[in-house]
């Protein structure tokens, strides 16, 4: 018995070369256009929302044209059937169903997997070939389809594999991979969670987890679609080769990684220096770490330099950092009155801790006046320090104002004595 898809097909195919197809083509071009002219007018694309309300006008973007479309083919059909043939109209009445329940099943598979996951980046992809071979199937010519790509053979080894072995592995794969990826999301979500855990174990069991079910869905697969994973051994030599040449630098990085967040010598948060590079670590990953400079700029500095390389840990065992403020004051001037001044005013700056306390010292005599410095801490040191000095200069320089202490500029005193040669009287 035919499936009646395929009978109406084959009513379709008809209807094609009848007289009348005309007007169903028609139909179907003026269903599509108001489909199409309902999406412009309504401009879902333009719209701002958040959360459920953004989840909803995502949803409503997606089945807007099957949905708008069936309507009014639904209507043409049932007005038009006593009066001439629209199997052709009724051919495209499943089509639009079946990618209207595609497109809402992967914008909820898309909501599920975190951003920036291969669903998320290929959806429509996806669902293009999800949606041509559910074509395929309801058409009845998915066998026909099967029998020719299974005809497709070749050896990889000692193993015969054909095309349609080759193409439900890789669908298979996809299918695993798919859920291993949610699983070790979820995973990930209930382990950074996990206050009693610290930042850089989190991330290491999320990784670790990710690669074990990736790994595991795999192995896990390939033998129930009949590849013998045997056939995997011929790609060991190769692999070996890769890792000990090419792909050297590729896995020291990723072996790298692991070390740094095993052993949480950096972690995320950090106000580090390498390369000459200073900024906060904002994520670190298995292969590089991101470093966030005060102005803006972001560093991706390979695991294997925070390693093989020297790194200056600003907050390694906690997050205070000193800065050093220098004033010159003329020799006129009382360097002990000056160092009190200075003190006070540092004191008085909201980011400046008052445990250590500001502290002023002597630090020379210069040629123009004499040096002080002054050390300050503070435990913010992410947010910068240009604005802590600027306020650290103004006040010290309004201090000395208000008290009459000099703040001396370059200058050379010249004197000509008496009788000196080549000087006239």
């Amino acid at each position: 018995m035919k499936e009646p898809f395929s009978t109406l097909l084959e009513k379709a195919w008809i209807d094609l070369h009848g007289p009348l197809v005309g007007w169903q083509i028609a139909i179907l071009l003026s269903c599509f256009a108001l489909a199409w002219a309902a999406g412009r007018a309504l401009g879902l694309a333009r719209v701002e929302a958040d959360g459920i309300w953004k989840f909803g006008v995502g949803g409503l973007r997606r089945i807007l044209f099957p949905a708008v479309a069936l309507i009014p083919l639904m209507l043409s059909i049932s007005l038009l059937k006593h009066l001439i043939e629209v199997d052709l109209l009724r051919l495209f009445v499943p089509l639009l169903v079946s990618l209207l329940l595609v497109r809402i099943f992967f914008y909820l598979l898309r909501h599920v997997f975190a951003r920036g996951s291969i669903v998320r980046t290929f959806e429509r992809t996806i669902a293009v070939l999800v949606w041509g071979a559910l074509v395929l199937h309801v058409s009845g010519l998915l066998p026909e389809v099967i029998d020719y790509l299974d005809g497709i053979d070749f050896r990889f080894g000692k193993q015969k594999l054909t095309l349609w072995l080759v193409m439900q592995g890789l669908f298979s794969v996809v299918i695993s991979l798919l859920a291993a990826l949610w699983l070790s999301g979820a995973i990930e979500g209930r382990l950074m969670r996990a206050d009693s855990l610290h930042s850089s174990l989190r991330v290491v069991f999320a990784r670790l987890a990710k690669s074990l079910l990736v790994l595991v869905a795999v192995l896990m697969v390939l033998p129930l679609v009949g590849i013998d994973l045997t056939v995997l051994s011929v790609f060991g030599g190769a692999i070996g080769v890769g890792l000990g040449f090419g792909l050297q630098k590729i896995a020291s990085n990723y072996v790298s990684g692991f070390i740094i967040l095993l052993d949480r010598s950096i972690r995320i948060g950090d106000l580090i220096t390498v390369d000459n590079f200073f900024g906060e670590v904002r994520d670190i990953t298995t292969r590089y770490v991101v470093v966030r400079a005060g102005d803006g700029r972001e560093a991706i500095i390979p695991n294997e330099l925070l390693i093989a390389t020297t790194v200056l840990n600003h907050s390694y065992s906690n997050r205070q950092i000193q800065l050093t403020i220098r004033v010159q004051i003329g020799y006129k001037g009382d360097p002990e009155h000056a160092m009190r001044l200075m003190e006070e005013a540092a004191s008085k700056q909201r980011r400046v801790l008052a445990e250590p306390p500001p502290k002023a010292f002597l630090a020379r005599f210069a040629d123009n006046g004499i040096d002080l410095d002054l050390g300050v801490w503070i435990d913010d040191p992410e947010i910068g320090t240009a604005d802590i000095r600027s306020e650290l200069n103004l006040a010290i320089w309004r201090a000395f104002q208000e008290a009459g202490i000099e703040i001396p500029y370059p200058q050379r005193e010249i004197r000509v004595l008496p009788g000196a040669g080549g000087v006239s009287g």
